[in-house]
């Protein structure tokens, strides 16, 4: 019989550069990771990590806030603790009765190292004043003098102008003195000079004799000038930067401000002179003096961008008077991240560079090939079929279905009538293997299931095996590397063992699903009780992170024969299938008690939840394999080997449950039978 061969075909050539031509595909899974994803990821990933970057730098001046002004509350709380410590002592109450006080004052004052201390009396008058000159007046108008007089002690930090300032110490106010800065991005002023002084203002209740043998209000006063205070800032510093560690040349910063102009801080101004007199930024004052908030965030300071931390300093009226600063450079930290950024992006930009030309090449090795054989049948399609493909380059894949592919043209036409005789016969033949194979699929369908559950057991046990061998390896050597000093973690240790054993026993359990004939557990006399317990141990922190109430009655008096861990393995079993019953949290019941079955003495594990229950339908399949009502995480192996395990020992496992009314489990187990 004669055979013709020939193709017919009335679509058009392929466009090797439209989207459905096989070189466009492979260019775009070659170019589309590399040209298109990795930046988007990488973008997202730089985007959220400048952002925690940027979080990580404000909390840090949030906490360098806080340490400085506890230490501000620690210096006033000292001071409010020196005076009253003087106005109680029994040195204080002598001068007092002796007209010695001026000479006690003096020396008191030095040593505490404070710059005016003055006695006041309830009528305003001064009984007493060191250094030696002060004529403090008007003592009344300060509201700790009054709360001192009323037998409160109060320590706050007051503004005192040049005149209350040189009235309480001579001198003082020339030591509050300071000329303005003209400073960049301030609030516009007139003034060129600051004249007042931020003072730590101290008040205790002092009882002075009267004539009459008795005693009077009184109240000593004493404080300290802030302006100028350059040890107090450098060791606020000191606290907090001493140890920071911040990188490059960073540095750390405090101020204090008296309204928006520095009187005490260690910023420089230019070399080694401080930035005294400097104002700060007009954003800055709005926010903490003018709205009274905390600012933490970049700002502007006297000359560069810090990282600041900003809070408002309020007098004995709550009136916001001045603000506590700490920070340190902004712009190291700048660097760091667009040094980050760079590198990323640098590191991107080689990759792509290496990447692209060889993921090109094997695009190139795939598609020219396949072109080449595209043709080839386009020749053939038009009536030459002596045309062949021809040697392609390379030992792959490709070339292999080149080579077959002219081979299949070579005996193409002598097959064609030999099939042609054939047809019929294999027609006949494919519909009958059909019907063969659709059976057998049937049957390969639960082959295959049963088979993969011994792969899956056997992956487990190597996969999981080994890790759990080198934890306790690694334990071991911690325990010999601590000596001694390992006891104080012994219950640590044990619970590793006890877990690192488990997982062995998890392993086993599947094992044991798989080849039950192989796997059979130590058998001991166990106490259902102790059970119970050490697993409310392992699971404690499940059940207080679903909020789930525990309460356990134990009242039988028998034991069990069995393997306790694959008794521990079931109720760990059940305890976390009720945790999970229970998604709002609920009440756990877990009870031990005797219970005979079929005239046979036993005891029965009881795990009742209030959780949502298991519909009727659902009842009877909730033993059998890979059955599970959760609709995710969940297996469906834990009933089933539970059921499996407890059969194993002459025991069952019952339930007891509705929609909407929670579950009880009950295990049932044989009770040992001792010797008389």
């Amino acid at each position: 019989m004669e055979c013709v061969i020939s193709w017919k075909t009335s679509d058009p050539p392929p466009n090797v550069w439209s989207l459905r031509s096989v070189r466009t595909r492979l260019l775009a899974i070659a170019l589309l990771p590399i040209g298109a994803v990795l930046p988007v990821v990488l973008g997202f990933a730089l985007f959220w990590w400048l952002g925690q970057f940027d979080e990580l730098l404000v909390s840090k001046a949030h906490d360098d806030l806080i340490i400085a002004r506890q230490y501000l509350r620690r210096i006033m709380e000292r001071g409010d603790e020196q005076i009253a410590a003087l106005a109680q002592s029994a040195a204080f109450a002598e001068s007092a009765r002796a007209g010695g006080l001026d000479s006690l004052l003096e020396e008191r004052r030095k040593v505490l190292g404070i710059d005016f201390l003055y006695l006041t009396a309830a009528d305003g008058a001064i009984l007493a004043a060191s250094p030696a000159g002060a004529r403090p007046a008007g003592s009344a108008r300060w509201q700790i003098v009054g709360a001192a007089l009323g037998g409160k002690p109060r320590t706050v930090i007051d503004v005192f102008d040049a005149d209350a300032l040189d009235a309480v110490s001579p001198g003082l106010a020339a030591r509050a003195r300071l000329d303005l800065v003209p400073t960049p991005a301030a609030a516009e002023t007139d003034r060129t000079i600051e004249t007042r002084g931020l003072v730590i203002h101290s008040a205790s209740p002092a009882p002075l004799p009267d004539s009459r043998g008795g005693t009077q209000a009184g109240a000593l006063v004493g404080g300290s000038l802030l302006n100028g205070n350059l040890g107090f800032v450098d060791t606020l510093n000191d606290l907090i930067y001493a140890h920071a560690g911040l990188p490059g040349s960073s540095q750390g910063t405090a101020t204090l401000f008296l309204d928006d102009v520095r009187v005490a801080t260690n910023v420089r101004l230019f070399g080694n002179r401080r930035a005294l007199g400097t104002r700060v930024s007009k954003e800055v004052r709005e926010a903490v003096l003018g709205r009274g908030r905390t600012w933490l965030d970049s700002a502007f300071v006297v000359n560069d961008r810090y990282i600041s931390a900003y809070e408002p300093v309020v007098d004995s009226t709550g009136r916001r008077v001045g603000m506590l600063y700490v920070g340190f450079l902004e712009r190291p930290f700048l660097l760091a991240r667009w040094a980050m950024v760079a590198a990323v992006t640098a590191a991107f930009a080689v990759a792509a560079l290496l990447t692209v030309p060889f993921l090109l090449g094997l695009a190139r090795a795939i598609f020219q090939p396949l072109e080449q054989m595209n043709r080839t049948i386009a020749t053939v399609d038009a009536g030459d079929l002596g045309a062949r493909t021809g040697t392609v380059s390379g030992q792959d894949e490709i070339r292999l279905v080149a080579r077959r592919f002219d081979e299949l043209l070579d005996r193409l036409q002598a097959r064609d009538a030999e099939l042609r005789a054939f047809a019929r016969e294999l027609d006949a033949r494919v519909e009958e293997r059909t019907r063969q194979l659709e059976e057998t699929r049937r049957q390969l369908v639960i082959s295959e299931k049963l088979a993969s559950i011994g792969e899956i057991t056997a992956g487990v046990a190597h996969e999981i095996n080994n890790p759990i061998a080198v934890i306790q390896g690694n334990l071991e050597v911690a325990r010999e590397a601590l000596g001694p000093a390992a006891d104080e973690v012994q219950t640590e240790f044990d619970l590793i063992d006890q877990q690192v054993h488990r997982v062995n026993m998890i392993v086993t359990r599947l094992l044991q699903f798989a080849r039950p004939d192989e796997y059979a557990g130590y058998v001991e006399t166990v106490v259902p009780a102790d059970v119970v317990t050490d697993c409310l141990v392992l699971v404690r922190h499940l059940l207080e992170r679903a909020s789930v109430a525990i309460e356990t009655e134990n009242t039988t008096t028998r034991t069990v024969e069995i393997s306790r861990t694959e008794l521990q393995q079931v109720v760990i079993n059940l305890i976390i299938n009720a945790i999970h019953a229970m998604p709002e949290g609920g009440q756990l019941r877990l009870r031990t008690q005797d219970e005979d079955r079929s005239g046979l003495e036993g005891i029965a594990i009881k795990v009742a939840d209030t959780g949502v229950g298991i519909p009727a339908d659902q009842l009877r399949k909730i033993f059998d394999p890979f059955f599970t009502t959760r609709t995710h995480g969940g297996t469906g192996l834990g009933l089933s080997i539970s059921y499996t395990l407890i059969a194993r020992y002459g025991g069952a496992i019952t339930v007891d449950s509705a929609r909407g009314r929670g579950s009880i489990f009950t295990i049932w187990l044989p009770a040992a039978r001792h010797p008389d």
